[in-house]
C-alpha cells in the first residue's frame, strides 16, 4: 500500500517513453509526511527505483550499440549499390570479393547488374532493382538515424533521473542522520 502512494506521488513528474520521472525532494520532512513513510521505507523505494532506471539504461545501451553497428552497414549496402549504378552501361565489369562462409571467399565480376538481393532478417533475402534497393537502404539508414537520436535523448533523459533519484537518496540518508543527531543531544541533555 505504501509504495503505491509512492509510485503516484513520483510519476507525477515528467515522463518519457515509459520511463517515469524521478521527484526532486526539497522538503525530506514534508515529502516523508506527505506519503505516510518512515525513511527505511522511502530509501528502499528510492534504492528499487534507481535499479530500474540502471536496467533500464542498460537495455538502451545494447540498443544504442545495435544501432551504432547497424548504421555503417547499411551506409556501405549504400555505396556499394552505388557503384553497380555507376558501373552500369560502362562495359566496366567491377571485381568485388565476397564472403561464402565464414572464412570463405569468392571472387565475382559484375557486369551491368540491374538488380541486387538484401538481407531483410530472419533468414530472409530479396532481390530488387538497384533504384528500389537504393530507396529502401535510405529509407532503412534514415529510420536507423532517427531512432539513434530518440535513443540517445532517452538515455539522457535516463540519466537526469538517475542523478535526481541518487540525490534524492542522499539528501533522505543525510536528512535522517542529521534527526538522529538530533535525537541523540536531547536525549543527552535530557540525562
Amino acid at each position: 500500500m505504501a509504495s503505491t502512494s509512492i509510485e503516484t506521488t513520483t510519476t507525477t513528474a515528467a515522463e518519457r517513453r515509459g520511463i517515469p520521472g524521478a521527484q526532486f525532494v526539497e522538503d525530506v520532512q514534508t515529502y516523508l509526511s506527505q506519503l505516510g513513510l518512515d525513511v527505511n521505507s522511502a530509501l528502499s523505494f528510492l534504492q528499487e527505483r534507481l535499479q530500474q532506471y540502471k536496467l533500464v539504461e542498460m537495455k538502451l545501451l545494447a540498443q544504442q550499440r545495435d544501432l551504432q553497428a547497424k548504421i555503417p552497414d547499411i551506409e556501405k549496402c549504400l555505396d556499394v549499390v552505388g557503384t553497380l549504378q555507376a558501373k552500369k552501361g560502362t562495359g566496366e565489369a567491377l571485381i568485388a570479393d565476397f564472403e561464402v562462409s565464414e572464412g570463405i571467399y569468392s571472387r565475382a565480376h559484375l557486369e551491368d547488374a540491374d538488380s541486387v538481393c538484401l538481407w531483410l532478417g530472419a533468414n530472409v533475402m530479396l532481390e530488387y532493382s538497384c533504384e528500389e534497393a537504393t530507396s529502401l537502404l535510405q529509407n532503412n539508414l534514415d529510420n536507423a538515424r532517427a531512432s539513434l537520436e530518440v535513443l540517445i535523448a532517452d538515455l539522457q533523459f535516463l540519466r537526469d533521473q538517475v542523478t535526481i533519484t541518487q540525490v534524492t537518496i542522499a539528501r533522505v540518508y543525510n536528512w535522517d542522520v542529521h534527526q538522529r543527531r538530533i535525537r541523540q543531544a536531547t536525549a543527552a541533555k535530557d540525562s
